[in-house]
């Protein structure tokens, strides 16, 4: 897969040829996160932490609220690499700071150690310094401490002169359990397609920036379909993972998707690119875009607007939902629609009243002991909390965004 990067400097996102000159100031990141996050884990680097010149700190949190982002650059103890995992980092990357007795102290499996080389030499102090170490003797001694590497190939890092698959297959294989990340010189998707098939993700940013390498089309490179059109399966589900419907992707549909941020289609029966909810007004935001194992189907997760998903106004094409999520989606039109004097609009016009029923319900899931009388009051303590939810004009996005973060954190509450 693609791992687009932004590097910051001075809240901004840019690009260095060879890690020392200003090739491509792109201003604000946050459009670029929104973007990238379509695909998959953003890498973030914050240089000037790298080079001891200031902080991206409150640019890269902000940018992990709207994107999964592995965060880098200055991460030099183990007290900042857990603040940045408490943060909701999905991974951190640590440089000259990958020695065992760090990563010890840190969970191996959202550590990247990250290697600079020059011909297979790892460099260190900005590229400056030759180690007399090779990238493999490397990788051999910090495997057991770390979930992944991130090898920057510095002669070709950001002059897009291509990469040595042989190279990255040797990699691959001296990684063993561990992820393998490559960066340096790759311009063309073909490339990023081979290097998915040898076991390695790329990390891109110069070929992005340029406009030599399109999101979509490093997306399908590594993609495979079996259909005599071309087409990939490509199943839709809500936020939740509930799945909405079954259409079919291309390239070009791929291209579109990433680039509006909508869900958009290829039509098998006319033919051509079908933007969901164009007549309907029933339109789709794209959440993200997952692959299948196999590399032959995909997943775009969306927050569907309207009736639902499928022509005959249901939600999904295998009729009405139920359960939690349906539910919340109850409640939220009972806000503006609950007729007066119905049990709902009295808890979303008294406060009061809401706040005493939640106490209660909450004291009897306490005392409740038989698995039938937990569940009834568990049924109880999620209707009314869906109700303040409802209230509040929140959603279960909102409460899961929470949960996916506490998820991540590896400092727990006592």
């Amino acid at each position: 897969m693609i791992v687009p990067s932004i590097d910051l400097m001075g809240g901004h996102a840019v690009q260095l040829v060879g890690g020392k000159e200003l090739s491509i100031d792109a201003g604000d990141p946050r459009p670029l996160a929104d973007k990238f996050g379509r695909v998959g884990e953003v890498a973030v680097i914050d240089l000037d932490a790298a080079l001891g010149q200031g902080s991206n700190a409150e640019v890269i949190e902000e940018l992990l609220r709207r994107a999964p982002c592995r965060v880098g650059g200055g991460i030099r103890d183990v007290e900042t690499a857990r603040r940045w995992l408490n943060a909701g980092a999905r991974k951190v990357i640590l440089g000259t700071a990958a020695r065992p007795e760090i990563l010890a102290e840190l969970p191996r499996d959202r550590v990247i150690a990250a290697l600079d080389a020059v011909h297979g030499e790892v460099v260190v102090d900005g590229w400056r310094t030759k180690t007399g170490a090779t990238v493999e003797d490397r990788m051999r001694e910090l495997a057991p401490h770390c979930g992944g590497f991130l090898v920057t190939f510095v002669e070709r890092e950001g002059r897009r002169t291509g990469m040595d698959l042989e190279a990255v297959k040797r990699l691959v294989e001296v990684a063993g359990d561990c992820d393998l990340t490559v960066a340096g010189g790759v311009a063309q998707a073909a490339e990023i397609g081979a290097i998915d098939r040898a076991g390695a993700d790329v990390q891109v940013g110069m070929a992005l920036y340029q406009g030599d390498l399109d999101l979509a089309d490093a997306l399908a490179a590594t993609l495979k379909s079996d259909r005599p059109d071309g087409l990939w399966p490509t199943v839709v589900t809500d936020t939740q993972g509930i799945a909405l419907g079954l259409v079919y992707s291309n390239e070009e549909s791929l291209r579109q998707a990433i680039e509006t941020g909508r869900g958009v289609y290829w039509s098998r029966s006319r033919d051509s690119l079908w933007r969901k909810g164009e007549s309907s007004g029933a339109t789709q935001e794209l959440v993200d875009i997952a692959l299948d194992c196999d590399r032959d189907a995909l997943r775009f997760r969306v927050r569907q607007a309207g009736a639902g998903f499928c022509h005959l106004d249901t939600r999904g094409c295998w009729g009405p939902d139920a359960g939690i999520s349906e539910l919340a989606r109850t409640l939220a039109r009972r806000v503006a629609d609950a007729p007066q004097g119905s049990y709902t609009r009295k808890l979303l016009d008294d406060p009061t009243l809401l706040a005493a029923k939640l106490a209660e319900e909450a004291g009897e899931l306490a005392e409740a002991t038989e698995l039938d009388d937990v569940a009834w009051e568990t049924a109880d303590v999620l209707y009314f909390a869906l109700v303040a939810l409802a209230r509040a004009g929140g959603s279960l996005d909102d409460v899961e965004r929470h949960l996916n973060l506490r998820a991540l954190k590896v400092t727990r509450r006592n």
